[in-house]
């Protein structure tokens, strides 16, 4: 088995752990198709999931049981990042052209009023599209979200930088274990998250934090989840700048969670807090 193929065996294997039955399709877009995961309550309130960096759709296995019985769910692979959407049509330059793919798959999901939810990478993309398009969104849910709010840790980027350079199983491990203090608890997502190591991506968007006066201004409910002991950036200072910076949010931190054990790792809490919000 190649590299490629190793890697999608892996990403198959973490969705067959979802509790819920999914049917996957293939959105066109003006970028490529993009690969939804669709399942949960059929006339559920529709809610988008965006996942994390290098996590692909499949992240959201310990949370989605919680979430269908109330919600239309669609995990979706972001676009330019690894996974199962291709990134073969429009170059991907910037947000602005993020906010523009969100666009057109939204209009051709007929999800306008959807709940939008992201962890870290993802969760900067919600809430760019959370400032660029109020009007079609319900409510939003922003999961450690990193460039939202304080810059990202450089002892991280230090820390990310021999893994980006030149991914390996090994280096991809050890960079998970240096941020959460111990390997997954389970075994299929930690064979996962090893075979990303060769996994290909075109474009991931540099991150860069929106203005503080878009954000004040932002009218979409929002809840803002921070891990407790999150080594991307300093938890309790971008906790203070949501506070301040989204007047309306409710704003939580989440006792004993890292950056990347969201939302995969001990979900109970984060699963709570989310149903709650979202109901």
């Amino acid at each position: 088995m190649d590299d490629t193929a190793a890697f999608f065996a892996a990403y198959d294997a973490v969705l067959r752990r979802w509790p819920v039955e999914v049917d996957s399709v293939d959105v066109p877009t003006p970028y490529g198709t993009t690969r939804v995961h669709i399942g949960g309550r059929e006339d559920g309130a529709p809610l988008v999931l965006l996942p994390g960096g290098g996590t692909t759709s499949t992240a959201w296995f310990a949370n989605a049981g919680a979430l269908a019985p109330a919600h239309r769910i669609y995990a979706v692979d972001l676009m330019g990042d690894i996974g199962r959407s291709v990134h073969d049509g429009a170059p991907l330059r910037g947000a602005a052209d993020l906010t523009a793919w969100l666009d057109s798959l939204f209009d051709e999901l007929k999800l306008d009023g959807a709940h939008l939810c992201g962890h870290s990478y993802g969760a900067w993309i919600a809430l760019g599209y959370a400032l660029h398009a109020p009007h079609r969104l319900g409510r939003l849910a922003l999961l450690d979200p990193v460039g939202c709010f304080t810059g990202m840790s450089p002892r991280y980027l230090a820390h990310a930088l021999p893994m980006l350079l030149k991914p390996t199983a090994e280096r991809v491990r050890a960079f998970h274990r240096w941020e959460t203090g111990r390997d997954p608890e389970d075994p299929v997502w930690q064979t996962f998250l090893e075979s990303t190591a060769t996994a290909r991506r075109s474009k991931v968007v540099a991150l860069r934090r929106p203005a503080q006066r878009d954000l004040v201004a932002c009218t979409v409910p929002a809840l803002v989840l921070l891990a407790e002991h999150s080594r991307a950036h300093d938890p309790r200072r971008a906790a203070a700048a949501a506070r301040r910076l989204l007047p309306g949010a409710s704003v939580v931190m989440l006792p004993g969670a890292s950056h990347h054990s969201l939302p995969t790792e001990r979900p109970a809490e984060l699963n709570r807090l989310l149903t709650e919000f979202l109901a």
